[in-house]
């Protein structure tokens, strides 16, 4: 079974409505979607939210404007050049310096696996009390079977099957608020920028590094790629290319309205309640206030996650190695080996947690190196054609890169002034 291909060009027929055009084209952005609502993110937005309430709210609203921006350059990149954002770097860079960058993308996509993993582990924990590195290997096997359903039946019987467990995702996590609706006065409260101490800034940086997701940037110019295939015609790039912005727009707002309720969820309910500060602490306080059907579908939720998110990650990590290295490895051979690390962790007893939100922090330093070669290239006449970023996207696109790494800067000088 070998990496992902490129495809035939998704048609659609003349004469459909537009809305209608439109919807047979989205998918691509889904995918990319499952990376922006992983376990990652839950074990950050409840931390946050149960920790510093609505403090935060504002890094999820950047964010998320953050990400649609970045999504939707890199299925540009995808569709109008007929290659990935990894394998045009590939091209253009030397052999040992190809070699280094692919050591970070894969450390990259390492630890989002991990995390994935991880997070399915717990939600079969809370769900059936099953251990969990039993619950680890159950989410690995699991995973090869979406993957399977890739490479066999194509992509977009895979998408459908990703988009699926992203509406159970939804439901898992946003069900909690109709039950306990935040405070509209607080949450308003949240949007203003600031912070209150290293610790937010901390896990400001790991809902960054779980939001702006490095390895969904690498592979988006891949789906869009694989789904609708390369046009010699700039028409029907540029007809593409605008319903991609339909499908990264919808596909973005699902996820950003999830991430915003897992952490309001925490702020209305969880709040100085003891234990929070983990997973199964959050599910047993979302139980005790909410009720078990809210807990029950919560921990459903995480599993979705987990399942759905470990799928696309290592689907990712295949993108990235075939495109830096032209090296194809069957993506069961990839799952397999992936996943030792997280059961690594699992098995060892490490807080499943704390490994969780630490992933994400290294997400976070990931970032810069898949984004700033994306806004690079897609600002090139040479590489982009007429669908060059307008001077708009290009200072939008550099302004989300300097305040990423300038976080993370930030991160860097307080962790070390607080360990001094």
């Amino acid at each position: 079974m070998s990496a992902p291909t490129l495809t035939e060009p998704t048609t659609v027929k003349q004469g459909k409505p537009r809305w209608r055009s439109r919807l047979l084209l989205m998918g691509p952005a889904f995918v990319a979607a499952i990376a922006y609502v992983d376990p990652g993110n839950v074990a950050a937005n409840l931390t946050a939210g149960a920790n510093f309430g609505y403090l935060l709210v504002w890094v999820l609203v950047a964010a998320n404007i953050m990400a649609v921006l970045v999504q939707y350059q890199s299925a540009k990149l995808g569709l109008a050049t007929g290659l990935s954002l990894p394998e045009i770097l590939g091209k253009r860079l030397g052999q040992r310096r190809r070699r280094l960058y692919w050591v970070q993308a894969e450390v990259v996509a390492g630890a989002t696996d991990m995390a994935e993993v991880i997070g399915g582990a717990v939600a079969l924990n809370l769900l059936f009390g099953l251990p969990l590195l039993a619950g680890g290997i159950i989410i690995g096997l699991a995973s090869m079977l979406l993957l399977t359903l890739q490479s066999y039946r194509g992509q977009r019987s895979f998408e459908f099957a990703i988009m699926m467990l992203l509406a159970v995702i939804a439901v898992g996590f946003v069900s909690g608020l109709f039950v306990n609706p935040p405070e509209a006065g607080s949450v308003l409260t949240g949007l203003v920028p600031r912070f209150e101490g290293t610790d937010t800034v901390l896990l400001a940086a790991s809902m960054l590094g779980a939001t702006v997701m490095p390895h969904a940037i690498y592979l988006h110019s891949a789906l869009a790629r694989d789904r609708h295939g390369f046009s010699a015609d700039p028409l029907v790039r540029s007809r593409l290319i605008r319903a991609t912005r339909f499908d990264v727009a919808g596909a973005l707002m699902l996820a950003g309205v999830v991430n915003i309720a897992m952490l309001l969820l925490a702020a209305s309910s969880l709040r100085g309640i003891e234990g929070t500060d983990t997973i199964a602490g959050a599910h047993a306080a979302v139980t005790s206030a909410l009720g078990p059907v809210i807990g029950v579908i919560f921990a459903i939720g995480l599993l979705a996650s987990g399942l759905a998110s470990t799928s696309v990650g290592c689907y990712a990590g295949a993108t990235i190695m075939g495109g830096l290295l032209k090296v194809r490895v069957p993506l069961l051979a990839r799952r397999v080996i992936t996943l030792i690390p997280a059961l690594a962790i699992l098995a060892a007893g490490i807080e499943p947690t704390l490994a969780l939100v630490l992933s994400q922090v290294l997400l976070s330093f990931g970032i810069p190196f898949a984004l700033i070669p994306l806004i690079r290239l897609t600002g090139k006449r040479e590489v982009m054609g007429i669908h060059t970023d307008s001077k708009a996207l290009k200072i939008a696109g550099w302004t989300s890169a300097t305040l990423i790494v300038g976080l993370n800067c930030v991160l860097i000088v307080l962790t070390v002034m607080g360990r001094a």
